[in-house]
């Protein structure tokens, strides 16, 4: 069913794929974000008055969160690992945040250019705490770029 005029993608819908694989259980994505350096020009008119113009630089890496239950999936851990060990040839990847409407069908997808991971956090732990333990992996990706679903 596709979107009428009032109808709006759902924040609870989506999937994390990356390198053709769909990431399980991923519970949060953060800093999906598009972002250019402005560039600052001044410079004086034909009639002497200074004037600053802002020109399009180029396009800000973006750093992206994944959060997720943990999990006994090693993923994750091997992926920062090969990291740590500077193979960035077998590190950077591909991917793509996908956004679903309330079908199950994709609306929009955000391709990830040669993400890696920049870091592994895991939870807090707390003698008698009841609740699950996350881990947050931080992506550093070079661009992204908003495909419509197909």
């Amino acid at each position: 069913m596709p979107f009428g005029d009032f109808d709006g993608g759902v924040a609870h819908s989506f999937g994390c794929e990356i390198d053709g694989q769909m990431v399980t259980q991923i519970q949060e994505v953060s800093g999906l974000k598009l972002e250019q350096i402005a560039v600052e020009m001044k410079e004086n008119t034909v009639d002497g008055k200074y004037i600053n113009r802002f020109l399009p630089g180029r396009p800000k890496p973006c750093k992206i969160v994944l959060t997720r239950a943990l999990t006994e999936s090693s993923t994750f851990n091997d992926w920062i690992k090969d990291s740590r060990l500077g193979d960035m040839g077998k590190v950077r990847k591909g991917g793509a945040i996908i956004v679903f409407d309330f079908e199950g069908n994709p609306v929009k997808r955000y391709k990830l250019e040669n993400a890696w991971p920049k870091s592994l956090e895991i939870g807090s732990l707390k003698a008698g705490d009841t609740s699950y333990l996350q881990e947050k992996l931080v992506l550093t990706c070079e661009s992204i770029e908003v495909q419509a679903a197909s």
